[in-house]
């Protein structure tokens, strides 16, 4: 089992009928961004990532969303609509583009597991079997940094939030709320279904890339409970 996040090249090739059909919305944010609402904001991330379009300096995603920071002495907000509505145009449909596969060694014991388990009905093994086979993605980034908000449960593993907030999440909790996963980089409050932990450090200033993960990463938990 792989002792940390590790990095491949990944392309599923799947089709989104919806984002070839859906029109996208190009709104300006102020006098230097533009915010571009489609189900290809990640394709078009990667494009963007890929080939760059003059004038752009950085995009953020977020869900379906991706906020496009310019500078406005290299480029204007309308020719940069219609270069980003080009590209759109010319996109495959293909979700997340490419991205990497990253395995997150977990180890389950969270307090809330066996919660978990008993209500969907599975023993503690065949639910933990049960979230390492989700095909888990890296849909946004958010919340505090390093922290990644991971779509691709199944129905029957999406867990209801605390009623009652925790105020204290240890760093690394591995946790599942509402149609999310995702593990806190850092100790703060939090409201989801601890299951596990893992000692994977997910923000570091001090590397090249603070953050360990991407949009559009796919990403499976490995159990190393026993290991």
């Amino acid at each position: 089992m792989p002792p940390s996040l590790a990095g491949a090249a990944w392309d599923d090739g799947r089709m989104s009928e919806e984002g070839r059909t859906t029109p996208p919305e190009i709104t300006p944010l102020g006098d230097a961004a533009l915010v571009v609402r489609s189900p290809l904001a990640r394709e078009l991330l990667a494009d963007l990532m890929a080939r760059p379009l003059p004038g752009v300096r950085e995009a953020v995603p977020a869900l379906r969303v991706l906020t496009v920071l310019y500078d406005p002495l290299t480029t204007t907000p309308q020719v940069l609509t219609a270069n980003l509505a080009a590209r759109l145009g010319g996109l495959t449909g293909q979700a997340g583009g490419k991205g990497r596969t990253l395995a997150l060694p977990v180890t389950f014991d969270g307090p809330d597991l066996a919660w978990c388990a008993g209500r969907v009905g599975l023993s503690v093994t065949e639910f933990v079997r049960a979230v390492c086979a989700a095909p888990l993605e890296v849909a946004f980034l958010g919340f505090t940094p390093g922290f990644a908000f991971l779509t691709g449960l199944p129905e029957e593993l999406k867990m209801p939030r605390l009623d009652t907030p925790r105020e204290r999440v240890p760093a690394g909790s591995v946790a599942l709320g509402g149609p999310w996963a995702g593990v806190y980089p850092r100790e703060t409050p939090g409201g989801w279904r601890i299951v596990g932990r893992t000692d994977a450090v997910l923000f570091d200033v001090n590397r090249a890339e603070p953050v360990a993960w991407r949009a559009g990463d796919r990403v499976t938990f490995v159990d190393v409970t026993d290991g």
